[in-house]
């Protein structure tokens, strides 16, 4: 069986991509790494803010399930959160004994604040980009975000609250 000239060009492509993935999870561990150690515990609990943000009040072990992280991890970032007034905790109405995490006019303020830097950074790196191609980039970069949750379980999935942003 041959495979087409098409069907080569398209492997290519993938192989290229396969290889491209695993460089960019560590330029993204660098840059997060990066950013804790200048900002240290606090730089790393206010990434939780996003997901609150977006999802609203959430119990503390949704929370850790959504991020994928040690509900300990969670929980010590949590009580930093709490403690410098970005987040609050809350009755669950549905369960008294349970409280979810909202966050307060501080949190807000925090994440914008975090989006300002994460734009001027980006806008660093893309500075000799064109218009054009940063929307083509950013168009196909969402769609292949969907592809790979599209690819999750459903509790694991977390296009169904896009846009994902941590």
């Amino acid at each position: 069986m041959s495979t087409s000239p098409s069907e080569v060009r398209r492997d290519s492509g993938l192989l290229a991509l396969s290889e491209q993935m695993p460089r960019f999870m560590r330029l993204i561990h660098g840059i997060k790494a990066q950013h804790t150690a200048e900002g240290g515990r606090d730089r790393a609990a206010s990434v939780l803010l996003f997901p609150l943000q977006r999802l609203g009040p959430l119990r503390q072990s949704a929370l850790a399930e959504l991020v994928h992280a040690d509900p300990s991890t969670i929980s010590r970032h949590i009580t930093l959160l709490v403690e410098r007034g970005l987040v609050v905790r809350v009755a669950d109405e549905s369960d008294g004994r349970a409280s979810r995490l909202v966050l307060t006019d501080a949190g807000h303020s925090e994440l914008d604040e975090l989006r300002a830097e994460r734009v001027a950074f980006l806008r660093t790196v893309v500075a000799d980009w064109t218009d054009d191609e940063l929307a083509t980039f950013t168009g196909l970069f969402d769609r292949l975000l969907d592809g790979i949750a599209a690819t999750l379980p459903n509790d694991q999935n977390p296009s169904s609250s896009r846009p994902v942003s941590a």
